[in-house]
C-alpha cells in the first residue's frame, strides 16, 4: 500500500522548510464542505510571522506543483501552530516539559479522558504528567492527541 497524501507531502516539504530555519510541527489534509484544505504548521524558537509563512507558503507551493501528490483542488495555509501547539514528536515532548499541557486519551484511563497538568516528558513512550500533584504515566499508544495550553 502506497504512503498516504500526508506523509508524501511531509516527505517533500520538510526540507523545503528546514532549509529556511523552521521545523515543520504539522499537517492537516481536511475537508471542509466542498473544499479540500492543505494546512501547514511552522514554527521556529521565537514564533513565526507573516513574512515567515507567506515565504514558506510559496516554496512549498512550488515543490508541490512540481511533485504533484495531491490530485484534486485544495486550498493551502501555512500558519504558526498557536498558542495550544500539538505535541507530536519525541523532540516536543523533551522541548516543553515543565509546561502545562493537555493530553486527550482515545479510551478512559484511570477513570478519565483527558488530563491538564505539568509535562514532565517521556520514558520510554509514555507521557508523564504532575497531574492533581501526583505523576500520571499515559501510554502514547492510547493518546488522542496532546498539546500545550495556557492558564488565565
Amino acid at each position: 500500500m502506497g504512503k498516504s497524501i500526508i506523509e508524501q507531502v511531509e516527505a517533500i516539504i520538510t526540507p523545503v522548510i528546514t532549509e529556511q530555519g523552521l521545523e515543520l510541527v504539522d499537517i492537516e489534509y481536511v475537508k471542509e464542505g466542498a473544499h479540500w484544505y492543505l494546512r501547514i504548521y511552522i514554527d521556529k524558537e521565537n514564533g513565526v510571522d507573516i513574512d515567515d509563512c507567506t515565504n514558506v507558503s510559496h516554496l512549498v507551493s512550488e515543490v508541490l506543483d512540481k511533485n504533484d501528490p495531491i490530485t484534486q483542488a485544495y486550498m493551502l495555509e501555512v500558519s504558526s501552530p498557536g498558542l495550544e501547539r500539538p505535541l507530536k514528536k519525541d523532540e516536543d515532548f523533551e522541548r516543553f516539559k515543565g509546561k502545562l499541557v493537555h493530553v486527550l486519551t482515545k479510551e478512559p484511563f484511570q477513570g478519565y479522558q483527558e488530563f491538564t497538568g505539568y509535562l514532565v516528558g517521556l520514558i520510554e513512550d509514555d507521557i508523564v504528567l504532575e497531574y492533581k500533584k501526583e505523576k500520571v504515566v499515559i501510554p502514547r499508544t492510547i493518546v488522542e492527541k496532546a498539546n500545550l495550553t495556557f492558564e488565565f
